[in-house]
């Protein structure tokens, strides 16, 4: 078996160290997939709020979906509880919510290129991710993955808080902010799916 990266997967990140009051509030029976599943199945609830401009809803479910992804992984690495399902599916289900919030709000009220190079970066990584997992590498996140994932939630966060609140100034902040995670999209997919 090809190994693409040597990193331990229970070795912590710094932010999981920040999660851990809140890991320890989670009960023992839930499992890190748990919310890796809420997260997919939240996900048309969140665009289907946002969808109706229901932002009162639809801009906090957002806030509070996207940070399952935060708290499976902590939790995973935390309890140990890694699992070939989880590092398979917990990406989906974070591209799936991301880049279907791109596509219903960021087209729309931002620069569509920026939306359609997002998104063709995160096929291409898909793609080369896919193509390596085949060929029998195992594969792992790296930093730049999650650092361009962590720029893509604030960047959609700060335009629907634009559209939320009324305050145009996050408008430039959210474009700013996904023009960061495009170049570290780049990165990412030159360190993990080619």
């Amino acid at each position: 078996m090809i190994i693409a990266s040597m990193r331990n997967p229970y070795q912590l990140y710094p932010h999981d160290y920040l999660m851990k009051p809140i890991i320890d509030m989670v009960p023992e029976f839930l499992r890190p997939n748990h919310f890796t599943v809420i997260r997919m199945i939240l996900t048309p609830l969140v665009l289907i709020l946002l969808l109706l401009e229901i932002y009162d809803y639809g801009v906090p479910l957002f806030i509070i979906v996207a940070f399952t992804d935060a708290i499976d992984g902590s939790l995973a690495r935390w309890r140990r509880q890694v699992t070939q399902w989880g590092t398979f599916y917990d990406p989906i289900a974070d591209k799936l919510l991301i880049l279907s919030v791109i596509l219903l709000i960021l087209i729309q009220h931002v620069n569509p290129l920026i939306a359609y190079i997002i998104i063709g970066l995160e096929v291409l990584m898909v793609i080369g991710g896919w193509y390596k997992r085949r060929n029998g590498a195992k594969m792992q996140a790296n930093v730049w993955g999650k650092i361009k994932m962590l720029l893509q939630f604030f960047g959609v966060m700060f335009l629907l808080l634009s559209l939320w609140l009324g305050v145009d100034m996050f408008i430039p902040i959210s474009n700013g902010t996904l023009i960061l995670a495009v170049l570290f999209a780049i990165v990412a997919l030159l360190t993990y799916s080619l």
